[in-house]
């Protein structure tokens, strides 16, 4: 369950403000019935939050789980989605009660204290409160090791909840409220061991620790705590009661598992070690062929951050690589593939990577168009491990069995069927170690989106020298 305390004081104070002036806004007539101004006007407007969790601008466009589904919410409504995005939770609830916004998709959890302001619709997903800390700094392992710990928290977030609960347990627990951060700029101050804890919802933190090896949990606040769309008391609840009507069929139709996977399906299985040995070679081995990843992926229209991460999974940025199978090179090129590429060197560094692009290349254009992105990414992925007879195979037992076979999710679980005789009996490529692609794919996910992060801090970091010059 969620937690049962309220607000900050300020907080609750603050909204109270925003209550009474809505109040007067209101008291004059009936509030317009919500999903009948929306549909009038043709116009959903949304308040999310900028976060991995929820909402992101980037290259191509919005993206993010919160944003996603409520895309798909307006494009089911037949209308256009206005988005407002704040840069933390605290103005999340303003937005609604000042009538700016008609619903928040912002990954708020549903609190009693939320209640007195805000309804909620059907809960879409469950997440877990980690308590946070930093490898060598000492684990905590009960509450009382928490007393006279530096503990730092977003403001007016349903962590401030959750710790002023504990409070009542364990008085001697002191935490300060930052109001101008986000969770991932929490974790990133106890991984440089400037804070000693912070807390963390599962998702947040899944995605963070890539980029922090050393944070770990120290103690679970809270289990399976709920988190939904919100809307503004007061204005009716027939959009509340549309959304909860397409929330449940996104559900069952598998729209949500699709969403969740593309953002947080590779964050599941983590290796520390790995990530921390990944930053290193990041450092040592990668700027001796980086050129030459970003010039292929120029010509070939490839992330040259995606084709890295392929050639860290294939070799580890080993040029000489050689593996019992006869495989060769930084992308890990078998002899026939060498072959088709006119390829004759596969441990020429510059040959593998250019001919690993060209390869990755020709796989993605297989995979149908009608596969969205970034499914298609993935399935080419698979296909550029297994190959893209067998990826056939299990997209046709994905068909047999009801699934999608254009949802790389569901596609994944078809794969491992492939070594099963009551499966590989049926389609014409036989037999495939089929789990491997899968987790090939995952891997792949999580280099690249680490690479990411390194790439964009290194873009923010030569700004701010440009700017200081």
């Amino acid at each position: 369950m969620g937690p049962t305390f309220g607000f900050a004081r300020n907080e609750h104070l603050r909204l109270v403000s925003y209550i009474l002036v809505a109040t007067l806004i209101t008291t004059c007539s009936s509030p317009p019935d919500l999903l009948e101004r929306i549909l009038e006007t043709g116009e959903l407007k949304v308040v999310t939050r900028n976060s991995p969790t929820a909402y992101m601008l980037g290259p191509d466009g919005p993206r993010g789980p919160e944003y996603d589904l409520v895309q798909a919410f307006a494009d089911d409504l037949g209308v256009s989605l206005l988005v407002k995005p704040v840069d933390n939770v605290a103005e999340v609830v303003p937005s609604l009660i000042d009538g700016h916004t008609y619903m928040a998709a912002a990954g708020l959890s549903v609190t009693e204290s939320r209640r007195e302001f805000l309804n909620f619709g059907h809960p879409y997903q469950t997440v877990d409160m980690h308590l946070v800390y930093r490898l060598g700094t000492g684990k905590p392992r009960s509450l009382e090791d928490v007393v006279g710990r530096q503990i730092e928290v977003v403001a007016d977030s349903s962590h401030v909840d959750v710790i002023e609960s504990l409070k009542e347990l364990y008085p001697g627990i002191e935490y300060t409220e930052n109001a101008d951060a986000e969770v991932a700029d929490l974790l990133a101050k106890v991984a440089a061991g400037q804070l000693d804890l912070t807390v963390a919802d599962s998702t947040e933190f899944n995605i963070q620790r890539h980029f922090y090896p050393d944070l770990r949990i120290a103690l679970d606040l809270e289990l399976d705590d709920k988190l939904a769309w919100a809307f503004p008391k007061d204005y009716g609840d027939s959009l509340l009661a549309r959304a909860d009507e397409f929330l449940i069929s996104a559900e069952r139709s598998g729209m949500l598992a699709q969403i969740q996977d593309r953002y947080y399906g590779h964050t599941e299985e983590f290796d520390y070690v790995g990530t921390r040995s990944f930053i290193r070679h990041y450092q040592s081995r990668l700027p001796r062929f980086r050129a030459w990843f970003e010039q292929a992926g120029a010509e070939w229209g490839v992330d040259w951050r995606l084709l890295a991460a392929i050639g860290y999974q294939e070799s580890h940025w080993r040029a000489q690589a050689v593996s019992p199978t006869g495989v060769r090179g930084i992308m890990m090129l078998t002899l026939d593939t060498a072959a088709f590429l006119d390829i004759d060197d596969r441990l020429d560094p510059r040959n593998s990577i250019f001919g690993g692009a060209e390869y990755f290349a020709r796989q993605t254009d297989r995979v149908a168009d009608i596969v969205p992105e970034p499914d298609r990414t993935w399935m080419a992925l698979a296909a550029y491990n297994v190959g893209f007879n067998h990826l056939k195979s299990a997209q046709q037992i994905t068909e047999w069995q009801g699934g999608d076979p254009n949802s790389w999710i569901d596609v994944s679980e078809s794969l491992p069927l492939l070594a099963q005789r009551k499966w590989y009996s049926r389609v014409p490529t036989g037999y495939a170690r089929g789990w491997e692609p899968v987790l090939y794919v995952n891997n792949i996910r999580q280099y690249y989106n680490i690479l990411k992060w390194l790439t964009d801090n290194e873009e923010v970091e030569a700004a701010e020298v440009v700017a200081t010059n």
